[in-house]
Parts: C-alpha cells; sequence; structure tokens
C-alpha cells in the first residue's frame, strides 16, 4: 500500500508513537520532546498541522474534549501504519548492521 504521507517524517512517527494513548496537544508536545531526548521540539502550528492531516488520514482520532483541549488518539489505521514503517526501518537498519548481506557501510 503506497501513500502519500508514507514513508512517514520524524514529526508523523513521533505523534502517532505518543498518541499510542490519549492526549492533548501540549501533552503531545512534552510527551515528544521525552522520547525524543530532548531533540524534537515541535511548534504549536506544526503540531497542529500535522494533528490536522493525521485526523483526516484517519489515522489519530479525537476521543475526547476538556473545554477547549482535543485529545486524540491513534486508530486501527493508524496503528497499522507504523507497524509498516518499523518493519521498512528494521530492513533498512540490518543493512547497516550487515545482516542483509556480508558488506558493511
Amino acid at each position: 500500500m503506497k501513500h502519500k504521507l508514507l514513508p512517514l517524517s520524524e514529526t508523523m512517527h513521533y505523534i502517532l508513537l505518543a498518541l499510542r494513548e490519549p492526549l492533548h496537544g501540549y501533552a503531545i508536545m512534552q510527551k515528544i520532546e521525552k522520547m525524543s531526548n530532548g531533540t524534537v521540539l515541535l511548534a504549536a502550528g506544526t503540531l497542529y498541522g500535522a494533528i490536522d492531516n493525521l485526523n483526516k488520514q484517519g489515522w489519530i482520532e479525537p476521543v475526547d474534549q476538556s473545554g477547549r483541549r482535543k485529545v486524540y488518539m491513534i486508530t486501527a489505521e493508524g496503528n497499522a501504519i507504523l507497524k509498516m514503517e518499523q518493519s521498512r526501518l528494521l530492513h533498512i537498519l540490518s543493512l547497516y548492521e550487515g545482516r542483509e548481506s556480508n558488506e558493511k557501510i
């Protein structure tokens, strides 16, 4: 299955991984900063643009709302996308490690 958003950008990866639990926008930004050891800091505009895109794709969905804060979570389709990307990245890593052939980089 080829999709225009694949392969996932680093931002999309982090958002989908963060949303394996229900979170609102600011909590997503905090979780990604922690998951990336402080190397990925998302601006609000970037985050909400990506959330909108992922929601339109059906990969995440709003699951709750408290006040102005919408809480999102990954969908079954979003999980399937993560699994596909995990397989793709594991294959690439195997090439670095020389498991696919005898050649080292």
